[in-house]
């Protein structure tokens, strides 16, 4: 059937109407042309335009041509404000014989790599050129400038000198050790000195300062032992002050002893006359030596019965310290704490010492500080105690506190009065910090917050790259070990004290109980009480909880301990935490399997059974012996003697006395004994027990403080 397509012609508004199809190259006029079904068509009744379905998809072009509506659209062109946009003329594309040229690939420039060097140690200054830090450090001068870069300082000519904070800061993004070289430039004065007590634990230490200052903190001190180190000024009666540091005498506070000798003008070494020289004087000693701090000898007790002054000269003589007595130079004064005998003596030497050294510091400028203790105070959050060495600490001021940093809020001195400054040798205690910092830590002034948040974080992750790569160590270590021993378990342990130098010091005895059989993994240390948070954490990892100089916590605490199953150790006293530690930790060690003689017998007679029947066995000999030692078990290995070499080694087949089968029989019975597969027993042979034992470690105390686990 073949479809008609017509052209009609209609006038609309006196204009033209046009259809047109075009269909795959054939045109359809109204000359009567015929269209293919499969092109297409279908029009409909036309009004004005021309309705048209395509069923095939083909191209349809409409042209509405009237004269009035291309007038009217002109006019609607002439609008102002409706301006057509201009048809662009069409550029017929140039067909590429060619391919395209490539671009040259450009790599992008290397990062520039340093060598890190994390033993290396660095010192740095204000003022200092990048050429005198690139010397020092041994970076390039663009690795540097890329640094402070990054950091948004510009510094061009390796001639210009930038501050020590950002001297720190670049030194730290290197990864080298600095250490910070303060100026002496400035208006210098006279200063106090600043003593620092040592010496063996309950050698009157703490007595000797009570007298200077008629006070009494001995008696505060549980067990009359000084737990953390206490910084005060006294005012001697020639009008003259002292700073005075106490520090612990116990081994397990050897780091807080070896902080007050580097803060520290003058060393009193405190040595009991009934008592002499113990192995925590000889440490006191070492650590001022290494300080390179004059001592002043003090023989304290001296009106005790029993004392001897004398040996303890001859003692301190032989151990290498020069006495005035033997034509030294260091000073020994003979005192007694409680009824302050010779105590304007002592007073004198250290003014004379002190007036020898002609102690004088730099009053003016940024302070330099040292942080002898710090703690956590409910309502004001963390203090910490320092001691200015030059400069003046100046209330307000920006200071990062080693890796803590903070806006001091307020400066009190050691009688809890707020000061507004604080001058070199006085003892303060900061209020202000965003965090706890560790004890020993130095207090760096400077000049923006930004710069304190810098150097704050920067020491942050300095510290961060430091303990992972001892942890890598740690576990190289353990590794080796654990080859060794192929049974080890672990001792998890949270320690929280009152202070950040108690932490430490606990922590440290803590590890020293470290044994091959028991690896004590501190997995939490805190300042404060023991909280809920101490309670999940322990929960989670199932470790002990050690709180040192803490109060005790609240009965809900305690419940949800034991409801957890949860150890809390509460200690005012270091001596009783390291003992119950100890017995917990040779508790919970697996011990070492050995084979061990539980006992000895003498073979008196041999029985023999024949002519047994065939249910019962063949024929056996019976040793008669008697238990010369130990006891004998049935479950033990026998062994058979012949003038002292070994002839046989088996089981125990059976164990009787008299008709009776026995398990186990003591010293002085006697036995019928079987060894299994053996029948040459004579008398006067020795038959030797043998039973395999569990041995544990051993937790060894010395008398000096230090404790040990001996496997």
């Amino acid at each position: 059937m073949a479809w008609r397509v017509l052209l009609r012609r209609k006038d609309v508004h006196t204009g033209l109407l046009n259809l047109a199809f075009r269909a795959g190259g054939t045109e359809c006029f109204s000359s009567g042309a015929v269209a293919k079904p499969s092109q297409f068509i279908h029009c409909n009744k036309l009004q004005g335009a021309a309705n048209c379905t395509i069923f095939k998809h083909y191209p349809i072009r409409n042209f509405h041509a009237g004269v009035y509506m291309l007038a009217w659209s002109r006019k609607k062109e002439d609008v102002v404000g409706l301006k057509a946009p201009k048809k662009e003329k069409r550029v017929r594309k140039e067909t590429r014989t060619q391919p395209p040229v490539e671009a040259p690939y450009v790599a992008p420039k290397p990062k520039m790599t340093i060598k890190t060097s994390p033993d290396k140690t660095v010192e740095i200054f204000d003022g200092m050129t990048l050429l005198d830090l690139s010397k020092r450090s041994g970076a390039t001068i663009s690795a540097l400038q890329s640094i402070l870069q990054d950091l948004g300082e510009k510094v061009e000519s390796e001639f210009d000198s930038i501050s020590i904070d950002l001297a720190e800061l670049v030194a730290m993004e290197i990864g080298v050790n600095i250490k910070r070289m303060h100026t002496g430039e400035g208006t210098v004065e006279p200063r106090p000195a600043v003593v620092t007590v040592m010496g063996h634990v309950d050698h009157g230490k703490t007595s000797l300062l009570d007298s200077l200052r008629q006070t009494s903190v001995a008696a505060k001190e549980a067990g009359g032992i000084t737990q953390h180190i206490g910084a005060f000024v006294v005012e001697m009666t020639s009008g003259a002050s002292i700073t005075f540091l106490d520090t612990p005498g116990h081994a397990a506070f050897s780091a807080m002893r070896a902080r007050g000798a580097a803060v520290t003008d003058i060393v009193v070494l405190v040595v009991a006359a009934d008592d002499g020289v113990m192995p925590q004087t000889l440490e006191a000693m070492s650590h001022a030596k290494v300080a390179n701090v004059p001592i002043v000898v003090a023989i304290n007790k001296c009106d005790k019965s029993g004392a001897d002054p004398e040996r303890v000269r001859i003692q301190l003589g032989s151990e290498g310290l020069l006495l005035e007595d033997m034509g030294g130079d260091v000073q020994v004064v003979e005192i007694s704490a409680l009824s302050k005998l010779g105590l304007d003596k002592l007073e004198e030497a250290l003014l004379l010492q002190a007036e020898i050294m002609d102690l004088k510091a730099r009053t003016d400028g940024p302070a330099q500080a040292f942080v002898v203790e710090a703690r956590v105070d409910r309502g004001r959050g963390p203090l910490a105690t320092a001691i200015v060495k030059s400069g003046t600490l100046i209330s307000g001021q920006y200071i990062v506190v080693g890796a803590e940093w903070g806006r001091i809020r307020s400066l009190r001195d050691t009688a809890g009065k707020v000061t507004e400054a604080a001058k070199p040798a006085m003892p303060i205690e900061i209020e202000g910090l965003r965090g706890l910092p560790m004890a020993g830590d130095d207090v760096v002034v400077v000049d923006s917050e930004e710069r304190a948040r810098m150097l704050s974080q920067g020491r942050k992750k300095k510290q961060e790259k430091d303990r992972l790569r001892k942890i890598d160590e740690g576990m190289t270590e353990e590794a080796e070990i654990a080859e060794e021993t192929p049974e080890r378990v672990e001792m998890p342990i949270i320690v929280k004290a009152d202070v950040q130098g108690s932490v430490q010091a606990v922590t440290d005895a803590l590890r020293s109980l470290n044994s091959p059989q028991v690896f004590v993994n501190i997995v939490h240390v805190g300042v404060g009480p023991v909280s809920e948070h101490d309670i999940d954490l322990a929960q989670a990892c199932r470790a002990y909880i050690v709180g040192f100089n803490v109060r005790n916590p609240p009965s809900a605490i305690t419940l949800g301990a034991t409801q957890a199953n949860i150890k809390i150790l509460l200690h005012k006293v270091i001596y009783h935490l390291l003992e119950e530690m100890g017995r917990l930790i040779v508790e919970k060690a697996p011990g070492v399997a050995e084979t061990q003689i539980s006992g000895e017998a003498e073979v008196l007679n041999i029985f023999e059974l024949k002519g047994r029947s065939k249910s019962k066995g063949p024929d056996i000999k019976i040793a008669g012996c008697r238990i010369t030692d130990g006891h004998f078990s049935r479950s033990g290995t026998m062994r058979l003697l012949r003038s002292g070499d070994v002839v046989f080694e088996g089981p125990c087949a059976s164990l009787k006395r008299e008709k009776q089968d026995a398990d186990t029989l003591d010293k002085g019975s006697d036995c019928g004994l079987v060894i299994e597969d053996c029948d040459h027993f004579q008398v006067g042979d020795t038959i030797q027990c043998l039973e395999q034992v569990i041995r544990k470690p051993k937790f060894i105390s010395t008398q000096s403080g230090a404790v040990r686990i001996e496997c």
